[in-house]
């Protein structure tokens, strides 16, 4: 199982990026799939997971700013970014687990860990 995120950089407060996760070993489908992210002196929490057949569950602070969503046939995940806040700077990591229960939680802040994780990539929003 191999995760690979691409797509962070620097961008103004207001701004929008999107995030993309190459999967490779498995397939997406059948994954509980999710991003993460960790902000300096933060601890790490969940931002978004997707399951199965499509369910997203998004952490508060992000409702209605991000999107996320999987390009089945490429393998692919990724996290649409809009009106972006400083406070949303950190390193943000794609995950993937086998147990599609994950993904049917409804408070995301109780998803707990999961069981593949990618390298991250850097997420800054200047003010």
């Amino acid at each position: 199982v191999q995760l690979v995120e691409s797509g962070g950089g620097s961008v103004q407060a207001g701004g929008s990026l999107r995030l993309s996760c190459a999967a490779s070993g498995f397939t997406i489908t059948t994954y509980c799939m999710g991003w993460f992210r960790q902000a300096p002196g933060k601890e790490r929490e969940a931002v978004a997971t997707i399951g199965e057949i499509g369910t997203s569950n998004y952490e508060d602070s992000v409702k209605g700013r991000f999107t996320i969503s999987k390009d089945n046939n490429k393998n692919t995940l990724h996290l649409q970014m809009n009106s972006l806040k400083p406070e949303d700077t950190a390193v943000y990591y794609c995950v993937a687990d086998p147990v599609q229960k994950k993904c049917l939680i409804n408070t995301i802040k109780d998803v707990g860990d999961f069981g593949h994780w990618g390298r991250g990539t850097q997420v800054a929003v200047s003010s």
